[in-house]
């Protein structure tokens, strides 16, 4: 099983309309659900609830803190379009998808 690590401001404002944060946590754990994955949504600040597949990550960025954890979820996936984030958390993943294109395959 494979953890993806989404960014969630990224993937949620990859569309318009923007997907709304309790859809994107819905769509991401249906899609996880589906496919044998781990998901961890990860938002800045608050997330839309509290759940262990959801980080809020209060006042420090999700980037930092994405960058800052993601080895510790190995194997993982990550989930952002954001090129310095790819840089700065992508050497782990065994896979990085881009923000847009996960948001057109979880809202199929």
């Amino acid at each position: 099983m494979v953890t993806v690590i989404v960014d969630a401001e990224n993937v949620r404002r990859s569309r318009w309309p923007n997907i709304s944060p309790p859809r994107l946590v819905a769509l991401v754990r249906a899609w996880a659900e589906a496919e044998g994955h781990e998901p961890l949504v990860v938002f800045d600040g608050r997330g839309p609830e509290e759940a262990g597949d959801i980080v809020g990550t209060g006042p420090e960025s999700a980037d930092d803190w994405i960058a800052r954890e993601a080895a510790r979820f190995a194997p993982y996936w990550l989930v952002t379009s954001d090129r310095e984030l790819r840089e700065r958390a992508g050497g782990g993943a065994e896979r990085i998808v881009g923000g847009g294109a996960f948001a057109g395959t979880i809202q199929r």
